[in-house]
Protein backbone atom coordinates (compact mmCIF):
# COMPACT_ATOMS: atom_id res chain seq x y z
CA UNK A 1 0.00 0.00 0.00
CA UNK A 2 2.48 2.54 0.88
CA UNK A 3 4.05 1.76 -2.72
CA UNK A 4 0.87 2.95 -4.36
CA UNK A 5 0.72 5.84 -2.08
CA UNK A 6 4.41 6.94 -3.42
CA UNK A 7 3.18 6.41 -7.07
CA UNK A 8 0.16 8.21 -6.11
CA UNK A 9 -0.72 10.94 -4.52
CA UNK A 10 -4.18 10.85 -3.43
CA UNK A 11 -4.49 13.88 -1.46
CA UNK A 12 -4.33 16.40 -4.98
CA UNK A 13 -7.22 18.34 -5.44
CA UNK A 14 -6.55 18.35 -9.31
CA UNK A 15 -6.43 14.37 -9.45
CA UNK A 16 -10.42 14.68 -8.58
CA UNK A 17 -11.01 17.39 -10.72
CA UNK A 18 -9.91 15.69 -13.44
CA UNK A 19 -11.56 12.23 -12.97
CA UNK A 20 -14.67 15.01 -12.50
CA UNK A 21 -14.30 16.12 -16.11
CA UNK A 22 -13.63 13.01 -17.33
CA UNK A 23 -17.38 11.44 -16.79
CA UNK A 24 -18.89 14.74 -17.51
CA UNK A 25 -18.39 15.07 -20.76
CA UNK A 26 -19.80 11.63 -22.23
CA UNK A 27 -22.35 11.91 -19.68
CA UNK A 28 -23.33 15.05 -20.13
CA UNK A 29 -23.61 15.10 -24.35
CA UNK A 30 -25.10 11.99 -23.75
CA UNK A 31 -28.23 13.64 -21.93
CA UNK A 32 -27.87 16.74 -23.85
CA UNK A 33 -28.25 15.06 -27.18
CA UNK A 34 -30.87 12.74 -25.77
CA UNK A 35 -33.27 15.56 -24.93
CA UNK A 36 -32.11 17.21 -28.22
CA UNK A 37 -33.76 14.12 -30.07
CA UNK A 38 -37.07 14.21 -27.75
CA UNK A 39 -37.46 18.11 -27.09
CA UNK A 40 -35.42 19.94 -29.79
CA UNK A 41 -34.19 22.09 -27.53
CA UNK A 42 -31.19 23.18 -29.23
CA UNK A 43 -32.87 23.29 -32.68
CA UNK A 44 -35.33 25.93 -31.30
CA UNK A 45 -32.81 28.05 -30.12
CA UNK A 46 -31.70 28.06 -33.49
CA UNK A 47 -34.79 29.12 -34.94
CA UNK A 48 -35.43 25.80 -36.09
CA UNK A 49 -32.09 25.35 -38.19
CA UNK A 50 -30.81 21.62 -37.00
CA UNK A 51 -27.24 22.01 -38.34
CA UNK A 52 -26.22 25.43 -36.59
CA UNK A 53 -27.35 23.50 -33.68
CA UNK A 54 -25.35 20.70 -34.25
CA UNK A 55 -22.69 22.99 -35.19
CA UNK A 56 -23.29 25.22 -31.60
CA UNK A 57 -22.75 21.46 -29.92
CA UNK A 58 -19.74 20.77 -31.86
CA UNK A 59 -18.43 23.65 -30.49
CA UNK A 60 -19.11 22.69 -26.92
CA UNK A 61 -18.21 19.45 -26.99
CA UNK A 62 -14.39 20.02 -28.46
CA UNK A 63 -14.00 23.18 -25.91
CA UNK A 64 -14.91 21.08 -23.01
CA UNK A 65 -12.52 18.36 -24.16
CA UNK A 66 -9.52 20.93 -24.37
CA UNK A 67 -10.59 21.75 -21.42
CA UNK A 68 -10.66 18.03 -19.95
CA UNK A 69 -6.96 17.37 -21.47
CA UNK A 70 -5.79 20.78 -19.73
CA UNK A 71 -7.54 19.12 -16.50
CA UNK A 72 -5.62 16.32 -16.84
CA UNK A 73 -2.07 17.26 -17.40
CA UNK A 74 -2.47 19.91 -14.27
CA UNK A 75 -3.18 16.34 -12.30
CA UNK A 76 -0.38 14.65 -13.94
CA UNK A 77 1.76 17.86 -13.37
CA UNK A 78 0.96 17.46 -9.32
CA UNK A 79 1.79 13.74 -9.16
CA UNK A 80 4.66 11.95 -8.09
CA UNK A 81 6.72 11.27 -11.57
CA UNK A 82 8.16 7.78 -10.97
CA UNK A 83 10.19 6.02 -14.72
CA UNK A 84 7.96 3.42 -15.63
CA UNK A 85 10.26 2.14 -19.24
CA UNK A 86 13.99 2.24 -19.74
CA UNK A 87 15.26 4.48 -22.57
CA UNK A 88 14.69 4.50 -25.57
CA UNK A 89 11.26 3.08 -24.50
CA UNK A 90 10.52 6.08 -22.62
CA UNK A 91 10.65 8.16 -25.05
CA UNK A 92 9.59 5.95 -28.18
CA UNK A 93 6.59 4.25 -26.59
CA UNK A 94 4.53 7.58 -25.48
CA UNK A 95 4.91 8.94 -29.39
CA UNK A 96 4.20 6.16 -30.94
CA UNK A 97 0.77 5.52 -29.02
CA UNK A 98 0.14 9.33 -28.95
CA UNK A 99 0.52 9.31 -32.84
CA UNK A 100 -1.25 6.19 -33.59
CA UNK A 101 -3.74 7.56 -31.36
CA UNK A 102 -4.43 10.24 -33.23
CA UNK A 103 -4.55 8.72 -36.52
CA UNK A 104 -7.21 7.16 -34.97
CA UNK A 105 -9.20 10.17 -33.69
CA UNK A 106 -8.38 12.64 -36.64
CA UNK A 107 -9.18 9.78 -38.95
CA UNK A 108 -12.27 9.17 -37.62
CA UNK A 109 -13.20 12.73 -37.51
CA UNK A 110 -12.37 12.80 -41.10
CA UNK A 111 -14.70 9.97 -42.06
CA UNK A 112 -17.72 10.92 -40.15
CA UNK A 113 -17.60 14.69 -40.81
CA UNK A 114 -18.50 17.44 -38.35
CA UNK A 115 -22.52 16.22 -38.14
CA UNK A 116 -21.40 12.54 -37.80
CA UNK A 117 -19.01 13.09 -35.14
CA UNK A 118 -20.92 15.46 -32.47
CA UNK A 119 -23.91 14.06 -32.43
CA UNK A 120 -25.65 14.87 -35.71
CA UNK A 121 -28.03 12.14 -35.86
CA UNK A 122 -29.46 12.88 -32.84
CA UNK A 123 -30.65 16.00 -34.32
CA UNK A 124 -32.27 14.26 -37.11
CA UNK A 125 -29.31 14.65 -39.51
CA UNK A 126 -28.31 11.34 -40.47
CA UNK A 127 -25.43 9.78 -42.57
CA UNK A 128 -27.01 7.60 -45.65
CA UNK A 129 -24.41 5.19 -45.46
CA UNK A 130 -22.20 3.49 -42.39
CA UNK A 131 -19.04 4.77 -42.44
CA UNK A 132 -16.88 1.12 -43.16
CA UNK A 133 -13.39 2.57 -44.48
CA UNK A 134 -10.65 3.10 -42.39
CA UNK A 135 -10.62 3.44 -39.35
CA UNK A 136 -13.79 1.79 -38.70
CA UNK A 137 -12.56 -1.18 -40.72
CA UNK A 138 -10.18 -1.98 -38.00
CA UNK A 139 -11.69 -0.82 -34.64
CA UNK A 140 -15.56 -0.58 -34.12
CA UNK A 141 -15.07 2.49 -31.60
CA UNK A 142 -11.96 4.21 -33.18
CA UNK A 143 -12.19 7.83 -31.43
CA UNK A 144 -12.64 6.35 -28.11
CA UNK A 145 -10.01 4.01 -28.36
CA UNK A 146 -7.36 6.56 -29.77
CA UNK A 147 -8.29 8.98 -27.06
CA UNK A 148 -7.70 6.58 -24.40
CA UNK A 149 -4.10 5.81 -26.27
CA UNK A 150 -3.62 9.40 -26.29
CA UNK A 151 -3.85 9.63 -22.09
CA UNK A 152 -1.86 6.25 -21.63
CA UNK A 153 0.77 8.16 -23.56
CA UNK A 154 0.74 11.22 -22.14
CA UNK A 155 0.96 9.24 -18.82
CA UNK A 156 3.91 7.40 -19.95
CA UNK A 157 5.39 10.63 -21.45
CA UNK A 158 5.38 12.30 -18.34
CA UNK A 159 6.41 9.20 -16.56
CA UNK A 160 3.36 9.49 -14.22
CA UNK A 161 1.70 6.08 -12.74
CA UNK A 162 -1.63 8.11 -11.35
CA UNK A 163 -1.69 8.72 -15.36
CA UNK A 164 -2.26 4.84 -16.08
CA UNK A 165 -4.68 4.76 -13.42
CA UNK A 166 -6.18 7.77 -14.65
CA UNK A 167 -6.27 6.20 -18.35
CA UNK A 168 -8.31 3.05 -16.77
CA UNK A 169 -11.18 4.94 -15.57
CA UNK A 170 -11.41 7.02 -19.15
CA UNK A 171 -11.75 3.24 -20.29
CA UNK A 172 -14.19 2.58 -17.90
CA UNK A 173 -16.13 5.67 -18.08
CA UNK A 174 -16.02 5.22 -22.53
CA UNK A 175 -17.39 1.41 -21.86
CA UNK A 176 -20.02 2.82 -19.79
CA UNK A 177 -21.03 5.87 -22.18
CA UNK A 178 -20.77 3.26 -25.34
CA UNK A 179 -23.77 1.22 -23.69
CA UNK A 180 -26.08 4.16 -23.40
CA UNK A 181 -24.75 5.70 -27.35
CA UNK A 182 -24.76 2.80 -29.41
CA UNK A 183 -28.42 1.24 -28.88
CA UNK A 184 -29.98 5.00 -28.92
CA UNK A 185 -27.80 5.46 -32.24
CA UNK A 186 -28.97 1.97 -33.33
CA UNK A 187 -32.82 2.81 -32.97
CA UNK A 188 -32.62 6.25 -34.76
CA UNK A 189 -31.45 4.50 -38.04
CA UNK A 190 -34.02 1.38 -36.97
CA UNK A 191 -36.24 4.01 -37.20
CA UNK A 192 -35.75 5.52 -40.24
CA UNK A 193 -35.24 2.30 -41.94
CA UNK A 194 -38.95 1.42 -40.58
CA UNK A 195 -40.02 4.57 -41.58
CA UNK A 196 -38.60 4.20 -44.99
CA UNK A 197 -39.86 1.30 -45.48
CA UNK A 198 -43.70 1.72 -44.78
CA UNK A 199 -43.07 4.82 -47.52
CA UNK A 200 -42.23 3.01 -50.11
Amino acid sequence: MDAFYSMINTAEKSLYISLLAIAFNPTAWNIVARNEYRNKTITRIFGGNTRYGCYFLAILIFSFGMLRDHLYQRALADQPRVPMLSEPYATQVPVIMFVIGQIFVVTSTWALGVTGTFLGDYFGILMDHRVEGFPFNVLRDPMYVGSTMCFAATALWYERPAGLVITLYVYIVYIIALRFEGPFTDMIYSKRAANEKKDS
